[in-house]
């Protein structure tokens, strides 16, 4: 959690650049991302440096001797961070425009580095020698403070805040599915240190991260005293996908700050041709477009054959069978019609994971949960790919509550469903021969059939009517009679008056 002086710098770096001229706040993300990666760098060259040193290994820095930028060789040392920041604003406005950003999306000659990979399409886009030395400065500042706080994952807590500002200016917050909702998918989850783990519409890579943090903190010796498992972790675990290149940057970015040193971020359609992927995963976290509707020719085929149709809440979940592995899990979120629609692609895929897979649960979210950017009512559902069915008693939970007010201002409040959740989704048996009438039951499979795959929770919840006692007709009337008699007097009392 970001607070203090920390929260004032990173307030303070957002309106200089609106004080320079650059307004729109994913283009502030995007080049804070940049700097962010320059600066990194600089900082792990001389890390390693450091390290090779005490080790007495040899090393060469990446910005050693004279470096080739396009046709040109210069001085290595001049693109570091810590030396071009001394410069004046003009010649480090030069040094970032003409040097720093070729050098950097050329870095070693590698297409597939972490730092090229996602810096390949970068657009330096300050617009003055005079916002860069602030920026710049103000990053110093930033990294400074962090440098001194407590929290292990200091630079992660800067990012995320950086990503709430892009939230608060309301122009990506249709994509973010908030932070505690993200959690506690997590954690009734609870990732495992060989699991491999995508989420195929990423965004700005919030479940990635989230399940990376989960690992770090309950399974950190497992992962990172064992060089296989660390290996897997670094490399090999986290895949994401997006169209937006963008945010593909910043999810990118998002990893890496929080320690993923090669994540699988890429630029994919994930509903198309484009995606091969299959019996690939074993979790899968996401949240995917809801109201888009897509052109036949344009998703793949074999996820028609799952369920034909244009809307694409219907087609990632056929995606999600089609990229798990036999025994991979999933949990997504999924507007309330999928729940309950009634059209012929609606149950085939419900059938599908219901008959063909093992439903586990479905967890109903207030309207409020998205606010305020979309009022809408979603929920969650968590199955297993098994591909021979399975499917027992499904477990049912209808969250009310979630910890924020179900307003636009979505203030902090007492309420909060999420800590009950998380502890009875890890003790489904005692859930058995709880009353419909209680915020969470199961319910046998057979009993959806009858429903006609209906997984609205309204189907099965009972609601206890309490009677209400009114008063009788003559004490109603009475007390008109009673009421009556004022008014007369008052307006009696006011007449004389006059």
């Amino acid at each position: 959690m970001i607070t203090g002086e920390l929260k004032n710098k990173i307030d303070s770096l957002w309106d200089v650049f609106a004080a320079g001229g650059l307004v729109n706040p994913l283009d502030v993300i995007e080049q804070i991302t940049y700097l962010m990666f320059i600066r990194d760098l600089d900082d792990s060259d001389n890390l390693r440096a450091k390290e090779s040193a005490m080790l007495g290994l040899p090393y060469k820095s990446i910005f050693a001797d004279q470096v080739n930028v396009g046709e040109r060789k210069i001085d290595g040392s001049q693109l570091k961070w810590s030396v071009f920041r001394d410069f004046p604003a003009g010649k480090m406005y030069s040094t970032m425009q003409e040097w720093v950003f070729p050098f950097i999306k050329n870095l070693d000659g590698k297409k597939d580095s972490a730092y090229s990979k996602y810096m390949d399409d970068a657009i330096f886009k300050l617009p003055t020698p005079l916002l860069l030395s602030k920026v710049v400065d103000a990053l110093d500042e930033i990294y400074a403070l962090m440098a001194k706080a407590e929290s292990k994952d200091i630079k992660g807590d800067v990012y995320e805040y950086l990503l709430n500002k892009i939230t608060q200016s309301g122009l990506i917050g249709q994509f973010r599915t908030p932070r505690h909702i993200i959690k506690m998918m997590v954690d009734i989850m609870q990732p495992k240190a060989d699991d491999v783990i995508c989420d195929p519409a990423c965004g700005t890579s919030g479940f990635l991260v989230a399940a990376g943090e989960y690992l770090k903190e309950n399974l950190k010796e497992e992962i990172f005293f064992n060089k296989q498992k660390k290996d897997h972790y670094m490399n090999h675990m986290f895949f994401g996908y997006d169209m937006d290149r963008t945010m593909l940057r910043i999810g990118a970015m998002n990893m890496m700050t929080h320690g993923v040193e090669h994540p699988f971020i890429e630029y994919r359609d994930s509903l198309s041709d484009q995606n091969p992927d299959k019996d690939k995963y074993s979790l899968i976290l996401a949240n995917p477009p809801f109201k888009g509707s897509l052109d036949y020719d344009t998703v793949s085929t074999d996820l028609l054959k799952v369920c034909k149709t244009k809307k694409t809440e219907l087609l990632f979940l056929a995606l999600f069978l089609r990229m798990l592995r036999i025994g991979g899990r999933c949990a997504c979120i999924v507007p309330d019609g999928v729940l309950f629609g009634s059209s012929t692609a609606h149950k085939a895929i419900r059938k599908e994971i219901i008959d063909g897979n093992r439903l586990e649960a479905v967890i109903s979210m207030p309207s409020g949960v998205f606010k305020p950017y979309a009022g809408v009512s979603t929920g969650i559902l968590i199955f297993t790919k098994t591909g021979h069915g399975g499917t027992g008693k499904v477990w049912f939970y209808d969250m009310t509550a979630d910890g924020y007010s179900l307003d636009d201002k979505r203030t902090p409040v007492s309420e909060n469903d999420i800590p009950d959740i998380i502890a009875r989704s890890h003790n489904l048996d005692a859930e058995d021969g709880r009353e419909r009438t209680d915020k969470s039951f199961l319910v046998s499979k057979q009993e959806i059939i009858d429903n006609d795959y209906d997984l609205s929770i309204n189907k099965y919840k009972k609601t206890v009517y309490e009677a209400i006692e009114y008063p009788s007709t003559d004490e109603i009337m009475s007390n008109l009679h009673e009421l009556e008699m004022e008014i007369t007097k008052g307006l009696a009392d006011l007449r004389g008056m006059l």
